[in-house]
């Protein structure tokens, strides 16, 4: 039962923490755009691949 108080107040503090974090997180703009990061791994990349830095001789 002692640990009851130890245990309520640890968990009320974590909670909080929580709370801010979701409330900076919104804040800062964290969940604006949730579709294009998703999506942007689809497309296709034109790009040539850069030259190899490993030449023999």
């Amino acid at each position: 039962m002692i640990i009851l108080y130890l245990l309520i107040p640890l968990s009320l503090v974590l909670v909080g923490f929580a709370l801010w974090a979701f409330f900076w997180a919104v804040r800062q703009g964290q969940f604006e755009d949730l579709t294009s990061p998703a999506t942007s791994i689809l497309l296709d990349d034109d790009r040539a691949p850069p030259p190899s830095q490993d030449r023999p001789g």
